[in-house]
């Protein structure tokens, strides 16, 4: 249940956010950090979160730390959140057909 924990991890907005600036590419801290209304060691301990979900990997770059997204830790998410579409449109189809059935005895 590898997305249930990556959900908890994305929980917090601070966390998200940090998560989704990472989405444009590799960055250090102290970019990410910027803008931010959170210091950057509080900044580095959301990092370290969701580096143990599984969700960003870290790259020594001299003394500065790289992160990046984890792509792979998101797969197992993505799939949860993708049977929930599958079911949806199962849905639809039984209830187009229904309908459709319907109406063709009405006439």
């Amino acid at each position: 249940m590898a997305y249930g924990n990556a959900l908890a991890v994305l929980a917090d907005p601070t966390r998200r956010k940090v998560f989704e600036r990472l989405r444009s590419g590799p960055r250090p801290v102290n970019v990410l950090a910027a803008g931010l209304p959170v210091s950057r060691p509080a900044v580095s301990q959301h990092l370290k979160v969701l580096k143990q979900a599984g969700l960003v990997e870290e790259r020594s770059e001299g003394v500065r730390r790289i992160y990046s997204l984890r792509r792979e830790g998101l797969v197992e998410l993505r799939a949860w959140l993708d049977s929930f579409w599958g079911d949806a449109l199962e849905a639809f189809r039984l209830e187009a057909e229904e309908s459709y059935s319907r109406s063709k005895r009405n006439k």
